[in-house]
């Protein structure tokens, strides 16, 4: 596998949910059209153009998973980070796209079941050339501090009491930054998983422990970000590949007139507006391409969600953002606010490469620089005719025929069996018949066929065995008549006849035909 670079923009699906109970109980109407057989929404006298659109007329939301996410399982498979964003005011139905608050049972119509199934059957299928680690960990960004929802010290409590926030053992994660620019957590759980019910208790732990809440938009509402991580290492042979895919879920954008907050849902709506403008902020910087070639700040630092998006937005990752809007004309605003800050996540370029492990890839390396040294010295010391590069072609044709060669020795030991098996049928064949001709001569000598019945048996073992003994005595003679030359093309000569079906007396191959007929002679005069 090489180590390549994949600069591509980030892609954004828009996904409209349906009309609501509560909206059509108020008369709402749609206020979001998809233009027919395109990839493209119309909302008043805005028109937006985007990688996929689902519902609404558009593509069905249930194929958001084969469209968007299972390419980026693939490229996790093969060493890349990736990342799913879901991304929409309160209540467009986040949280039920992505699949955080899966519980193991019933429907597994969400994304993160999905990957979770799709991850665990690739596993199993390569688990006999790859090894696999998988981990997983599960934060949830709450009031602009970061917290682990699989700490085992920390149980769920009521959102809407502050016990939850003010207990000792809830204590907030903290965000280094590491050597090489990175962004990790300390001191957050990353249990090992092996099976997909192992995951999914993790995920459906940490869902029970998120921050949610009532509103007049939504009766469950998320009150935090939550981001849920899944981590593989895969070693096969000295290639060790270690990448992450990060499921993200955001709480959503909010106005307090409409939700009807106070108190403390007033102040978490403050904190999720701020997290979700320095995120709007963010996707704006990058996707100004004049202020991308001049090398602008991006302002990752505004808040601890875009510190922990850094990678998935203009960095090491292959991102894929879902826009989850209602179609509601009550909501048209946030809407249309949704549509134009995904409309410029389209802009963002990420830069993917594949993760090795750091050592694993010091030791490719080195042997990759030897190897051309070796070549390097054999061509100046005159050992080889031509320069480096036809070495290089000439052990590509050495693994080109290595690889033929073992199909051809496979091939011939299917023929091999295919031979034994129709020699078996003809001998059986043949000793059917001289138990047929036994019986008739009996009868012809005036036997009755009760005798020839109570016999028959006998005969037949006696043929069979004389018919075996025959067999091999006619192998072991022509193998000592054939010169070892002739020997590959005399078997290859008689194991090249049909294995459609054929009947016994159908062979094609001259020496099959010739070994029946020497055997029925021989049996025949031993029997007369």
């Amino acid at each position: 596998m090489e180590n390549t670079d994949s600069t591509q923009s980030v892609r954004v699906a828009v996904n409209i949910r349906p009309l609501i109970t509560s909206e059509l109980l108020l008369g709402c109407t749609d206020c979001i059209s998809v233009v027919p057989g395109e990839p493209q929404v119309q909302i008043g006298s805005h028109s937006f153009t985007y990688d996929y659109v689902y519902g609404s007329t558009g593509q069905p939301s249930s194929t958001i998973y084969d469209d968007c996410v299972a390419p980026l399982v693939d490229a996790l498979f093969n060493g890349y980070n990736a990342t799913v964003l879901a991304y929409g005011q309160t209540g467009s139905g986040k949280t039920y796209t992505m699949g955080t608050d899966y519980n193991g049972a019933g429907s597994s119509g969400g994304i993160i079941p999905k990957v979770m199934e799709t991850i665990f059957k690739r596993v199993k299928s390569m688990e006999n050339s790859t090894e696999f680690l998988i981990r997983v960990s599960f934060i949830e960004i709450f009031k602009e501090e970061v917290y682990d929802l699989l700490d085992p010290n920390y149980s769920r409590g009521d959102i809407a009491s502050t016990a939850k926030i003010t207990l000792p053992n809830r204590v907030p994660i903290q965000i280094r930054e590491t050597t090489n620019g990175g962004i990790t957590l300390a001191g957050v759980a990353e249990p090992e998983v092996k099976t997909k019910e192992e995951m999914a208790s993790y995920l459906s732990t940490g869902s029970l422990s998120r921050a949610t809440g009532s509103t007049n938009m939504n009766s469950q509402s998320s009150r935090s970000h939550a981001i849920f991580t899944i981590t593989m290492e895969q070693k096969k042979g000295d290639d060790i590949l270690c990448a992450k895919f990060h499921l993200v879920d955001l709480a959503g954008s909010e106005r307090a007139k409409r939700t009807g907050a106070d108190g403390m849902r007033l102040k978490e709506g403050i904190h999720i507006n701020k997290g979700l403008l320095a995120l709007g902020n963010v996707i704006s910087a990058l996707g100004d391409e004049k202020k991308r070639k001049e090398g602008g700040h991006v302002p990752y630092r505004d808040s601890k969600l875009t510190r922990l998006l850094q990678d998935s937005l203009g960095g090491n990752s292959k991102t894929v953002m879902i826009a989850c809007v209602s179609p509601a004309d009550s909501n048209a605003e946030e809407t249309l606010n949704t549509l134009k800050y995904s409309n410029r996540a389209r802009n963002i370029q990420n830069k993917a490469t594949i993760n090795r492990d750091p050592a694993a890839a010091e030791v490719q390396t080195m042997r990759n620089q030897i190897e051309q040294l070796q070549a390097e010295v054999l061509f100046y010391r005159g050992d080889t005719s031509g320069p480096f590069e036809e070495i290089q072609i000439l052990k590509h044709k050495i693994s080109l025929l290595e690889a033929s060669n073992a199909e051809l020795k496979q091939e011939l030991k299917r023929q091999q069996v295919t031979s034994e098996s129709l020699v078996q049928r003809a001998l059986d064949a043949q000793v059917e018949r001289d138990k047929l001709i036994l019986k008739i001569e009996s009868v012809r000598n005036g036997k009755s066929w009760d005798e020839v019945d109570s016999n028959s048996n006998q005969d037949y073992d006696l043929v069979k065995s004389y018919v075996s003994k025959v067999q091999v005595l006619e192998r072991e003679l022509l193998r000592l008549k054939t010169p070892k030359s002739m020997s590959s093309s005399h078997f290859v000569d008689c194991a090249d006849y049909d294995d459609d079906g054929y009947g016994l007396n159908e062979f094609s191959s001259d020496c099959h035909a010739k070994a029946m007929d020497l055997t029925g002679n021989t049996l025949e005069n031993l029997i007369y």
